[in-house]
Parts: structure tokens; C-alpha cells; sequence
């Protein structure tokens, strides 16, 4: 049978070494780090003025808004836009509209258009391990759309980009050409 004293030494004991492992004076309460406005990544153009696509996936690290997708096989075989649509805002630009309610000249918003995997079902779905369903395949192309109250005033405030999405082919092309294919929320 143990006795309690020697429970109590042995919880003291453990005590005394979880102190000695783990323990720490004390620290003082610390304030709230002050979060510094983000650096704001903005649109960058060439020589000729044409939008330059933003470097190294970089809009991947935005905030995400959301990825609606139209497959052809629920369309008819006909889906105008087939692909998912995962949008982005620059983060920085977004900090400042939920501020503000106003998108601020410079906002990016990127929607990245990105193909389904080949369907195996009639639907267009496919069977993966997860299950059923659409999983994304390569990468399609980019819809772009700027805001710059000057350099689009005939639009809006608004410029409107496509990289390499419909035929031909085109790495961009202006905002006059272009103010009735993007699909993207402006304000």
C-alpha cells in the first residue's frame, strides 16, 4: 500500500521538474504588435503600355475570393467560360476597401482560368481518390482587370486584360476592346 506521503513526494517531485523544464519567470503582459500597412503590389507596364502579367504566381499568395466553375458537360457541350475561375485581389488594395468602400487606383484583381481534368462520366466528372467530381487541370490563361481613374477613364476607371485565354492568342490587350468579356465584381 503507498502512503500519501509518498504520493505528495512524488507529485512535488513532478512539480518541481515540470517547473524547472518548462517554468519561466513570469513574462510582463506584451502590447499588441502594431501591424504595419502591407506593401502594396501594383500593376507594372511595358514601355508600350501594355500590362505585364504579375510575376512568379504571386497572385496565388492574394486573398482568394472564390473559384466558380461551368463545365462543359452541364452546358450543352457549350459552357462560355469552361474552365474554373479562381479569383484573386491584391491584398493590399483590399485592406484599403474594407476601409474605405472604394477600390484604391492600382487594385489587381486576377482571375486565373485553369481547365478541368478530362471527364470519365457523362456529367463531365471524374473519379478520384477523394471521389467524384471536376479537379483542376493546367492552367488556361488570365483575365486581369486594373484600376487606374486616369490611364481608363473611358472605361470606367477600370482596365481589362486577357493573357493567352481566347483565340488568337494575345499576351494582353486594352481595356476599350475587352469592357464586355470580364466577368470580375467592380466597384
Amino acid at each position: 500500500m503507498i502512503k500519501k506521503s509518498s504520493v505528495l513526494l512524488v507529485s512535488l517531485t513532478g512539480i518541481v521538474l515540470a517547473t524547472a523544464a518548462f517554468g519561466r519567470p513570469a513574462a510582463k503582459p506584451h502590447k499588441m504588435a502594431t501591424v504595419s500597412p502591407r506593401t502594396r503590389y501594383l500593376p507594372e507596364y511595358t514601355a508600350s503600355g501594355d500590362l505585364i502579367l504579375p510575376k512568379d504566381n504571386i497572385w496565388r499568395e492574394w486573398v482568394f475570393v472564390g473559384s466558380p466553375l461551368t463545365p462543359n458537360a452541364l452546358n450543352g457541350g457549350k459552357a462560355g467560360f469552361p474552365e474554373y475561375h479562381n479569383v484573386y485581389i491584391e491584398p493590399g488594395s483590399y485592406e484599403i476597401f474594407k476601409k474605405t468602400g472604394e477600390f484604391p487606383d492600382g487594385t489587381i484583381m486576377f482571375k486565373e482560368l485553369q481547365l478541368t481534368l478530362p471527364g470519365e462520366n457523362s456529367d463531365g466528372s471524374r473519379t478520384e481518390p477523394s471521389g467524384r467530381g471536376y479537379f483542376p487541370g493546367p492552367f488556361n490563361g488570365a483575365d486581369v482587370t486594373v484600376k487606374d481613374t486616369k490611364r481608363y477613364a473611358a472605361t470606367g476607371g477600370w482596365g481589362f486584360y486577357n493573357f493567352n485565354h481566347h483565340e488568337p492568342k494575345v499576351a494582353d490587350c486594352h481595356a476599350e476592346t475587352k469592357r464586355g468579356m470580364c466577368l470580375l465584381p467592380h466597384r
